[in-house]
């Protein structure tokens, strides 16, 4: 890290026969004493806000450390961007869909969330403003997280960030681009992986697994970006839930970056829209923490 340091495998949780399968995540923690946002040694010590985020990869494939192949070779320095505005970050592992089919990844997710809570005056974190992240299958867990958490189970946050996330498992065969490279209804889909099923034939596991069966009154600020020309996630996913968010009343954020394919893939292969997405995410992750009515977990 250029900016903090960082803690690597640290346990969460067990699951699994007899707790024998260790969850894993990263911890990073910025370094006080390097921070432009602290003006005085008294800030240095107040306590931070936090993001939990949750790796992509159709829940099949990924990592706690990365962001995909795609935004790992542009060197996108994600977690050093959160790092320098203040943030600690907590990236965590899930189990993938051949080990366990959904709702173990959603289970692990908030795992993660409930141990950064317990732990938050460990690591000098305002439990009040932990915060979930993903991109794809990652944004799809986040999303989850933050509509289905509970302040009991300690596995609520106070906004969402969610990059290209599937949101409504049913529609998105019937919402793909023509050019589409997956789709949600073919044989062997990664949805379809995900719940153990064909989703037209049990449409109660599809809707159980998708954030926008879950949206209500209480869910908490989003903010959602999308390209325009997703092959594999197609736009109309956050289109949608940002207007189910919109109409239960929730604060909600969507960009859409034209001509950008997932892991903001453009024809000129330049990094633009990820740049884009990564400091409008920041910016909104900002802008959350520093609102003067963040409520209590």
């Amino acid at each position: 890290m250029t900016n903090g340091r960082v803690l690597s495998g640290i346990e969460f949780a067990r699951t699994g026969d007899g707790g024998s399968r260790r969850l894993l995540l990263d911890l990073y923690l910025p370094d006080p004493q390097l921070m432009d946002t602290d003006p005085t040694p008294a800030y240095s010590q107040a306590p931070r806000p936090a993001v939990a985020h949750f790796h992509g990869g159709g829940w099949r494939t990924g990592e706690r450390s990365s962001l995909g192949p795609v935004l790992d070779g542009l060197g996108l320095s994600a977690f050093d961007r959160l790092l320098d505005a203040g943030f600690v970050v907590a990236s965590a592992d899930y189990r993938l869909s051949q080990e366990a089919l959904f709702p173990a990844q959603l289970h692990d997710a908030k795992a993660a969330v409930r141990w950064l809570r317990d732990h938050a005056a460990d690591y000098n974190v305002d439990p009040a403003r932990i915060y979930a992240w993903g991109d794809s299958a990652g944004g799809h867990l986040a999303s989850l997280v933050g509509l289905t958490g509970t302040n009991a189970e300690d596995s609520s946050v106070t906004a969402v960030a969610a990059w290209y996330p599937p949101t409504d498992l049913g529609r998105m065969a019937e919402q793909s681009l023509p050019d589409a490279v997956a789709r949600a209804d073919a044989p062997g889909s990664r949805e379809e992986l995900l719940v153990g099923a064909v989703l037209a034939d049990e449409p109660a596991k599809a809707a159980a697994a998708s954030p926008i069966s879950h949206v209500g009154a209480s869910a908490p600020p989003f903010f959602l970006a999308h390209g325009t020309a997703d092959r594999f996630v197609p736009a109309a996913q956050s289109e949608s839930l940002a207007a189910a968010l919109e109409g239960a009343g929730a604060d909600v954020e969507l960009l859409l970056i034209d001509d950008a394919d997932h892991m903001w893939t453009l024809p000129d292969q330049s990094q633009a829209a990820a740049e884009k997405a990564m400091g409008a995410t920041v910016s909104f992750f900002l802008r959350q923490s520093q609102a003067p009515d963040t409520p209590a977990p």
